[in-house]
């Protein structure tokens, strides 16, 4: 683990790179107190991510926009189609998570923690953790890991850890924990850590 803290601390001390990763933070916080709408953008935007790129995800959220609230099943995955998307049906799971549109403001922040994560596990069709972590992270919430290949890339890397033969929930949260150790150690959040083994991998500062 020496040398991925000797490698972050590097990139730290890059002002083009914090530069970056501190302008995205404050893009997230300012989702925070955002209304329904905005918050369910986002949301589907985290349904949308699981195998597909987020580069792709973040132009199909950018198309859709507010018919994400409204537009029927049907007309949602005839766009993703043209749109070059790979998984239609999970237009499906855009429209179960409607019910929640409007409240999800009000429901998030009367959670805390684990709670907050938990709850979206359960109550929205299509997420697991990672994509529970990543929709908390994207609104401003920064103590949640997204660990997905290119996370899981680094760390194998460097010798943190084997590769799993599967995420379950306990390999998420054993991992977490070990990201969070990692964090302390260069004094940076999970959302920031996140940004941070992202540009590592990819070259690339996204959401």
């Amino acid at each position: 683990m020496n040398k991925l803290v000797d490698q972050l601390k590097k990139l730290q001390r890059d002002e083009s790179v914090r530069g970056l990763v501190n302008a995205r933070i404050r893009e997230f916080h300012s989702l925070r107190d955002a209304q329904g709408l905005d918050l369910f953008g986002e949301l589907c935007f985290c349904i949308l991510t699981a195998n597909c790129s987020a580069e792709q995800c973040v132009r199909i959220q950018q198309e859709i926009g507010p018919g994400f609230s409204c537009w029927p099943e049907e007309s949602l995955k005839k766009q993703f189609k043209k749109l070059g998307y790979r998984f239609p049906p999970r237009a499906k799971h855009i429209v179960s998570a409607r019910c929640f549109c409007e409240s999800l403001p009000e429901v998030l922040a009367s959670l805390s923690g684990e709670e907050r994560r938990e709850w979206l596990v359960r109550s929205i069709d299509g997420f697991g953790y990672k994509e529970a972590s990543h929709f908390l992270r994207n609104i401003g919430y920064d103590e949640y890991a997204i660990i997905d290949s290119h996370i899981v890339d680094v760390l194998v890397n460097h010798g943190v850890m084997q590769r799993p033969k599967s995420l379950t929930k306990r390999r998420y949260l054993e991992i977490e924990k070990k990201l969070r150790t990692l964090g302390e150690r260069v004094g940076l959040s999970l959302a920031q850590l996140d940004l941070y083994l992202w540009y590592m991998e990819t070259g690339k500062i996204l959401k």
